[in-house]
Formats: C-alpha cells, structure tokens, sequence
C-alpha cells in the first residue's frame, strides 16, 4: 500500500511543448516543499489561491517564472494539500522543475496515484476512479458525456441502491437469527425473496450493458477488407474526413494496417484499412495480406467492399468464404462506373445479407452505410450505467449467482443461516466492485493503467 503521508510530485501536463506546463505536488508537506523552490511565500496562503513569482534552484538561479495554485485539504483532488506549479510548456523547464521538488523532499509519484489517493481517501469510489481514465481517453463527445456519468457517480449510485436493497433483506434474516423464538412471519420471507428477485434484474440490466460500454470505451473494431483497389482507402479516408491512406491505381498500395478512431453517431469506430487480399509472390504484401485476415478474424464488424465495376473472381470467393458466420456488411463499390457486377449478384452469395451501393466519388449511398453500421451496432442509451471491464463484470455475475443461491435456498426452506451466507458473499462482490472492500494487487493493477501525473 503507497504511503499517503508522503508528498509526491509529477508532470500534470502531455508531453512535447505547449503555453502551459505543470507540476502537481500533494501530501501533507506539498506547501512547504514548494514553498522551497518558489520566490514567494506559500505557507498562509489559504485555498484556492494564485500566487505568481519564480522557480529557483538551490543556488537562487530561476529556472522559470511561474503561478503557484495553493488548494487546501480536503478541499481538493486527492483530498491533500495540492501545490500546482504552472510553469511555461517547455519540456527542459519542467523537468529541472519537477527534479527541484524531488530535492525539496517530494517523491516521483507512482502511475495514477493522485486518482488512488483520491479513492483512499474517500473522495470518489473505485468504479469513479477508473472513469477518470475514460475520461481522458475518451474518443467521441457521446463517449466523454458516458464518462462524466461514471465520474459523477452514477453507476456508484446504481450499486449503491441495489446493496442497501440487500442489507436490508440481511437484517430481517439476522434478526430471525438472532431471536429464533419469533418466528419469520412466511410474509416477510416471501418479500425478502421478492426484493432479491428485483435486484438480481437490476444486476442483469448492468451486465446487459457491458458490450455497449466495451464499444464506447475502445471503440467497435471495425475491419475493411476486400481485393486490391476495391476502395478500402477511400472507405477509410471518407471515414477520417482526411487523407490518411495513399489512394492510387496500383494494386498493393496499402501494405499494413492503418487504423483510425472515428464516431459514427456518437459511437466511436477503431477502423483498420487492410491490404487488399489476393495472391501474392512479393513478401512484404504477403505479411500484410495475412494481417488482413487476422483483422477480419477478429473484428467485431467488417465492411467486406466488391468493385462493381469488375467481374467477380476467384480472390472474391474467398473473401466470401471469410464471412462466413461473421458480423459483416457487403458494399458494393464505385457505383458511378458503368456496372458489371450489381446488388442483386452479391445478394446471391450472400444471402442473409444486405447489399450496400456506394460511390465515394459522388457520395452515393453514404448516409445509408452510416445508417447500417449505427444499426448493427445497436440503439445505446448514453445515460445508462454501463459496466467498465470485465473485472466489474465477474463481480456482477458472481453477486448474482450468490443471489440465485439465496432464492433456491429460501425455496427449499434449507436454513436461514444459508441464505444469510449467500447474500453477504453478494455484498461482497459488490463491495469489491466500489472498492469498499478490494485486494492490494487489484488496486496496483487498475492504477498502473493511468499515466503518471493523474
């Protein structure tokens, strides 16, 4: 377990160089250890308060002019005396500044240690911890807006409801434990097996979420594939609103995966452009080729792209064949040239399938494969609580089969003692979830994933 009496420091800001950089310290000793390498007083400066002057070094040199943001416990992000010291972007500056607060007695910082203090002391639960993540790597507005929810505490508060429901049916068989001479009343047990039946609902509507907040997380992976000149680069350029692939005549022009985050209807896309699949003697376009395959083999959507203005051939059956029993949809390309392969011959090869015309040279038949994709991937309801991993899934279906457990031993009148069991190993799972109970190694390892600095 980190000490939190200890004061750390760490870049706040990107790298590379920009206007503003910063230097976050926070602990007990954050005033006064910037107070040693700042020009001006900080020590009664009271919260929330600017203070301009220099960094200077040990031998009185300034290494930069600077604003220090005095913000006082608890009021502030980790819930500590936090010191921001905003200096001028440059990445030379703040280091020598951050390696001056090391000298004054703060530490380096871990990876997402600020976020942990915050949840260690008491400021935010752990499922709000780790939204402060998809906050920061959130990759379309509906995404962001899907964050600030998890950050503000809404699916805290969803769990929150459902373990006081629990807590409460808990108290009514531990009292009949308790005081074994009055009876249950066959009433009461019948509603603490009703309330256990609506939260297990409630449990399964947050886990029903849990592909819906996969995608908005990470993004639908979307693959293109199709032949060589197909138009899977212009696919993906039109995709990206800019020129992110080369688009020429010559067959073979994309060798490796290109891939770009785009937002279809709020819905962020990890879009790859793969090589054009076909037979190849050049080494290099080989391994691309592969790629390609690979992609298609593990992509959640794939738009499978036929020119049409060429005949089908042998490489287009086996781009068939790579679709078969996977999410797909078929698009026929170049629409604007004189037609020698149309919809309804695809149709034929792939008949559960819907055939999509598209000509990325006049825009034809755009709209309707932005259409289809938000179709495939399903209405999502931006203000739900979603459920972040699979961690918090595991966590979910085990306090439900724990819950399941109750029920079946309440049906079968095996014992209270029984139920009373099933139903504190469920507020367990769901204790854990918030992190009102969770393991070391656990917390190491959701933190290790943020940068340090946050």
């Amino acid at each position: 377990m980190i000490d939190v009496e200890e004061t750390i420091s760490a870049i706040a800001t990107a790298p590379g160089i920009g206007a503003i950089g910063v230097v976050r310290l926070s602990g007990a000793d954050a005033v006064a250890v910037a107070e040693k390498i700042f020009d001006r007083p900080l020590t009664k400066i009271s919260g929330g308060r600017f203070v301009f002057g220099h960094v200077k070094n040990f031998s009185g040199v300034v290494v930069d002019e600077a604003i220090a943001l005095v913000m006082r416990a608890p009021k502030s992000y980790t819930r500590e005396d936090v010191v921001e010291l905003q200096c001028h972007g440059g990445s030379v500056a703040l280091r020598e500044v951050l390696r001056l607060t090391y000298q004054a007695g703060a530490r380096p910082a871990e990876r997402g240690e600020f976020t942990k203090r915050a949840f260690l002391n008491g400021r935010i639960d752990l499922t709000q911890a780790q939204a402060v993540l998809d906050v920061i790597q959130a990759k379309t507005s509906a995404a962001l807006n899907v964050a600030q929810n998890q950050l503000a505490g809404k699916t805290s508060e969803t769990v929150r409801q459902i373990r006081q429901a629990l807590l409460n049916s808990a108290a009514h068989i531990e009292a009949a434990i308790d005081f074994p001479e009055d009876d249950i009343d066959a009433v009461i047990l019948s509603e603490v097996d009703a309330n256990i039946a609506a939260q297990i609902q409630k449990l399964n509507a947050l886990l029903d979420n849990q592909s819906a907040g996969k995608i908005l997380r990470e993004g639908l992976e979307t693959a293109i594939i199709g032949k060589p000149n197909v138009g899977k680069s212009s696919l993906l350029n039109f995709f990206a609103k800019a020129e992110r692939a080369i688009v020429t005549d010559v067959p073979g022009t994309t060798r490796d995966q290109i891939e770009e985050f785009v937002s279809v209807g709020g819905i962020p896309l990890k879009i790859i452009d793969t090589a054009g699949i076909r037979n190849s003697s050049d080494a290099v376009e080989q391994i691309g080729i592969a790629r390609a395959k690979d992609s298609a083999e593990r992509a959640e959507l794939i738009l499978a792209l036929f020119d049409g203005s060429r005949p089908l051939d042998d490489e287009d059956e086996e781009i068939f064949r790579m679709l078969t029993n996977r999410p797909a949809l078929i698009v026929l390309t170049k629409t604007d040239l004189p037609p020698v392969t149309d919809a309804a011959t695809l149709a034929k090869k792939i008949p559960a399938e819907r055939v999509l015309e598209l000509s990325l040279k006049s825009g034809a038949g755009t709209d309707e494969l932005l259409t289809a994709i938000a179709q495939r991937v399903g209405k999502i309801d931006f203000d739900m609580s979603f459920v972040r991993d699979e961690r918090e899934a595991d966590l979910l279906r085990r306090a439900v089969n724990h819950l399941h457990a109750a029920r079946q031993t309440v049906k079968l009148n095996i014992g209270l003692d029984f139920v009373s069991i099933d139903l504190h190993a469920a507020l367990e799972c769901l204790s854990e979830l918030t992190g009102e109970s969770v393991a070391e190694d656990v917390l190491n390892e959701i933190f290790s994933k943020f940068c340090i600095g946050k």
